[in-house]
């Protein structure tokens, strides 16, 4: 194997791999079968390509040679038309121009594996599969689930949008803000997971895939306004964690440490997201991060922001954080007031540690104690617990 055609083929399938992918799920209509196709296609350009010149088209070489050895199973399989969707028409003449002038279809493979048919988890995992390239065990990894877990998790989410007949494509009007919506919750919640765990591999993957909807979806001020919330959160991260990996709140954080550049792209973005009026929840959230790099931060306006979000999408996560900013402005026993109404959220740690915060604040002693100990026991990140250990042993010597 020559030097030459390895590193012709992993570049090809580094850069192209989601399109290609595209490409082959849009003709097969079976998520398999086309991964498998783009397989045997690698593996043959390997043991080809050394005897021969690395071909001008690479990547249209690689999608013909895919296609044609998915159709070729698609022959020789007993019964393969009662399993398997049948392929368009023309699937079989398609030549290389024709294959590759199918466009940029990644997507519509975002929207298939973000399907509202799929449950949360799957939609996840197959989104970091198939668009993003992570590897099952990659996967299983970051979010703790055993590796044969997780395959069968993907394999299962594969076959019900075989099996479903789920169309590989963008959805109507009618129906694309709704699951755009749903799209972007799964980017989102790729993201969170890689900032709660500082896993910049994934916040970066949340970041890219974000980036591709806006930039293949213009017009649409949400999809702008993720990618701002997003770039106005990480734009922190270097500042999260002390050397030694302690929380650093952020009215304690080194704003030196701050990604000035990623500020200045998200601000730019959220600008264009607003200039469409009528602000959803991600341009909302966008807006609120963006007071947060203000110093000082405009509280009263960040409470009128969380009192907007929870009038056209309320969660009790939103009503927590719309009674931090009340305390901010109003005093704890403002925020405490509200906290104590919140329900939903008996097992999230930062609602007790929140309200454990107001408590001290208040010198309400034992009460904090209490709350601060339930915070630790809820954390699970290390450094959370580490935190939170440090706030109760604070309280407990005053």
């Amino acid at each position: 194997m020559s030097d030459l055609a390895s590193a012709a083929v992993e570049q090809v399938y580094r850069e192209h791999r989601t399109r290609m992918l595209a490409a082959l799920v849009r003709a097969l209509g079976d998520f398999e079968l086309a991964e498998d196709a783009l397989q045997e296609a690698c593996s043959q350009a390997l043991r080809k390509w050394p005897r021969a010149q690395v071909p001008d088209d690479p990547f249209a070489w690689l999608l013909t040679v895919a296609r044609n050895h998915a159709l070729d199973r698609l022959r020789h399989v007993r019964m393969a038309r009662a399993k398997l969707p049948a392929p368009p028409p023309d699937a079989v003449t398609m030549t290389e121009k024709q294959l590759v002038s199918l466009g940029d279809e990644r997507l519509s493979l975002i929207f298939t594996c973000c399907h509202p048919a799929l449950n949360e988890e799957a939609r996840v995992a197959l989104t970091l599969q198939a668009v993003a390239g992570f590897t099952a065990a990659q996967i299983a990894r970051t979010f703790l689930v055993a590796e044969p877990a997780l395959a069968q998790r993907l394999v299962r989410a594969k076959r019900k949008i075989r099996d479903a007949g789920i169309t590989f494509e963008v959805p109507a009007d009618h129906l694309l803000p709704e699951r755009l919506q749903g799209v972007l919750a799964v980017i989102y919640l790729i993201f969170t997971r890689g900032y709660t765990a500082s896993d910049a591999s994934l916040r970066l993957e949340a970041l890219r895939l974000g980036k591709l909807v806006a930039a293949l979806m213009p017009d649409e001020p949400e999809a702008h306004g993720l990618v701002a919330l997003m770039l106005l959160h990480n734009s922190r991260s270097a500042a999260r964690l002390s050397s030694d990996g302690e929380v650093v709140l952020l009215a304690d954080q080194d704003r030196t440490l701050w990604d000035l550049e990623e500020i200045s792209e998200g601000m730019t973005l959220l600008d264009r997201a607003l200039r469409f009026g009528s602000p959803g929840p991600y341009v909302l959230h966008a807006v609120i991060a963006a007071l947060h790099v203000q110093d000082p931060v405009d509280w009263p306006r960040v409470v009128a922001l969380y009192a907007e979000l929870l009038s056209v999408a309320p969660t009790p996560v939103i009503e927590l954080n719309h009674a931090v900013a009340v305390a901010m402005v109003d005093g704890p026993l403002a925020g405490l007031s509200l906290i104590d109404g919140i329900t939903g959220l008996s097992e999230y740690h930062l609602l007790h540690s929140t309200r454990a915060d107001l408590l001290r604040r208040l010198g309400r002693r034992d009460e904090a104690v209490a709350a601060y100990r339930l915070a630790h026991d809820l954390a699970v990140s290390p450094a959370d617990r580490r935190f939170l250990a440090g706030r109760l042993r604070s309280v407990e010597v005053t």
